[in-house]
């Protein structure tokens, strides 16, 4: 390894073992720290800023999921998330290849795509699956969800595509935020639109397991009265994914 990489590091929030959730398989996932995007929704604003996490090498973040390799190697395999890993994209695409070529294991990458821009296409060759969240379709509503805008997430969508890495599109319902017909059925299209590359969509509902982070933090959490979408607003919003012909769960 060269002496640039020998130097590099990067800030965690945490790590699971027994990640369920995060792509298939049973994971082992990186929780890295930094994150650019407001949301409103948010169930760890403990990890928006970089310098909140734990500094690491490289050699001590593999050396965090090498226990677990043989297991990992039939069971599931590595995703890291946030935050938002690309913050530190130099770090994580090293740290992909090095889980490539050390361990040879399945990655992931959960990520809302915002800052793809900064990396080129080779980035993502040690990465096998995106879980894109797509947060909202009209443009203004996403601003005020997120604090940014919604073209970059697009075109990094349609970018995946041409290099036909294969995405999980994620959704979360919040019920006055994103469970409007018109607004579900637009994004629906679009990802129809992306082909094949995407192999399911994922409705994610809405709950409140992380508001009492915002209020540790001094923070104004605007859904602390929102609801947890029912199961048939969810099944609805699953009906509206899968009649444009998508595998939704």
């Amino acid at each position: 390894m060269s002496e640039d990489k020998e130097k590099l590091v990067g800030y965690l929030h945490s790590v699971e073992t027994g990640a369920a959730v995060d792509g298939p398989g049973v994971r082992f996932a990186y929780f890295m720290s930094g994150c650019p995007f407001r949301c409103l929704y948010c169930q760890n604003p403990d990890t928006w800023n970089v310098g909140s996490g734990r500094k690491v090498t490289l050699e001590e973040a593999l050396a965090e999921v090498e226990p677990y390799r043989d297991f990992l190697r039939s069971a599931g395999g590595v995703t890291i998330s946030g935050g938002e890993p690309l913050v530190q994209a130099q770090f994580v695409g090293e740290l992909l290849k090095r889980i490539k070529s050390d361990f040879g294991l399945h990655t992931a990458l959960d990520t809302q795509g915002f800052l793809h821009a900064t990396v080129d296409d080779a980035w993502f060759d040690a990465v096998d699956l995106v879980l894109l969240d797509i947060k909202q379709f009209d443009p203004e509503k996403y601003l005020k969800l997120t604090g940014k805008p919604l073209q970059p997430t697009l075109d990094f969508a349609q970018r995946l595509a041409r290099l036909r890495k294969k995405m999980w599109i994620r959704y979360v319902l919040v019920p006055g935020v994103t469970d409007d017909d018109k607004d579900i059925l637009r994004l629906a299209d679009f990802i129809a639109a992306l082909g094949d590359s995407v192999e399911r969509v994922e409705v994610l509902p809405f709950h409140q397991l992380g508001a009492f982070k915002w209020k540790e933090l001094g923070l104004d959490y605007t859904l602390e009265h929102s609801p947890t979408p029912t199961s048939e607003a969810v099944l609805h919003a699953q009906g509206l994914f899968a009649s444009r012909g998508m595998r939704v769960v």
